[in-house]
């Protein structure tokens, strides 16, 4: 049998800040829950609880339709440093 892999226990930084409301005009805070691609990252990777990470989710999808954060990166073309583009 294989051994488990153990993970270190990763905390929610918005529970710790006690964040009651993650705003999608703040493209500065929710780009720690976007990939290289502008993918959402999922809870397991980010340690968002799920109230959070329900509210990033949100806030991103709000800030993709008002063209703060790009929906898609190209695959042929990927920026060395994406988030130069987002304030």
């Amino acid at each position: 049998m294989s051994e488990k892999r153990k993970y270190k226990k990763r905390y929610c930084k918005y529970c710790e800040a006690k964040v009651d409301f993650i705003d999608y005009k703040d493209v500065g805070s929710l780009k720690y829950s976007l990939s290289e691609r502008y993918k959402i990252m999922p809870r397991r990777l980010t340690g968002n609880c799920k109230r959070h990470q329900d509210m990033v989710t949100i806030a991103i999808k709000q800030a993709r339709a008002a063209a703060l954060v790009p929906y898609t990166v190209s695959r042929k073309v990927v920026a060395a440093t994406p988030y130069e583009e987002i304030r």
